[in-house]
């Protein structure tokens, strides 16, 4: 059996109880070495076969979890953060699917949830935006022409770009050609979760020299929209005047 486990974005606590589990009692352990925290492999048992995929090929991986699921054994495949985003799992699972092995998925806390504990922030504010679009900027790897940031801008919603903050000055510029402000409210999340997380509130326009300030070329998370301001609408939920299934309004 192949389990593939999402370890969080960074903290070794923030793995779900389930994850833990699979890792503890894991015959093999295939994880993304160049992201997932190091700590979760202290969770191991004695003899348990770790191998770093960070310089794996999808081939590579396949010749190691296959043939030890066929032979019976545990194997979890950790990905960082929650592997349905940009986890590159689903060609994994239609190689396992077309050799017959079993496999289940364990969620984990993705790497945008924990930017927003990070900024202290709710993404979706009443009268501000009811949207998150995730994203990233095109890169070595392309993104369909429908998806870029500059039309995603378009919308006005919160964004979080993944995979973009060697970008940043390009970025900004989709960003105000797709119609968000220079002065929007950005903010840069170096390593969320992690011991070293930092934090760098800025503006759209700001991004590309506030990176530069701070050293930061990559491992970071890009937010951006008016819900890191200041200005927005109570929510009704809890609004004394708005009746619900739960609650009758006050008079």
């Amino acid at each position: 059996m192949i389990q593939f486990v999402g370890a969080g974005p960074g903290a070794e606590d923030l793995i779900t109880v389930r994850g833990a589990k699979l890792l503890e009692q894991a015959d093999v352990v295939v994880y993304a070495g160049s992201l997932v925290n190091p700590a979760h492999l202290a969770r191991t048992k004695q003899g348990c076969q770790i191998y770093d995929s960070a310089s794996m090929t999808l081939e590579q991986v396949m010749d190691v979890m296959i043939p030890a699921a066929q032979a019976g054994k545990l194997v979890v495949r950790l990905h960082t953060g929650d592997p349905s985003i940009y986890g590159a799992i689903r060609e994994q699972m239609d190689v396992l699917d077309e050799q017959g092995i079993a496999y289940d998925v364990c969620p984990g806390v993705s790497s945008f949830c924990g930017a927003a504990a990070a900024l202290h922030a709710e993404y979706t504010l009443p009268d501000v935006s009811q949207t998150v679009i995730l994203s990233r900027m095109a890169g070595r790897t392309p993104v369909p022409e429908r998806e870029s940031i500059r039309k995603l801008a378009s919308h006005g919603s919160t964004m979080v770009l993944f995979l973009s903050s060697g970008m940043l000055g390009k970025l900004a510029e989709e960003l105000i050609a797709g119609g968000y402000a220079p002065e929007t409210p950005a903010a840069i999340v170096y390593k969320a979760t992690w011991p070293d997380e930092r934090v760098f509130r800025t503006t759209i326009a700001g991004l590309e020299q506030t990176a530069k300030d701070n050293g930061i070329s990559k491992t970071a998370l890009i937010t951006v929209g008016g819900f890191l301001g200041d200005t927005y609408e109570r929510s009704k939920l809890y609004d004394p005047s708005f009746a619900h299934g739960c609650r009758e309004a006050s008079k």
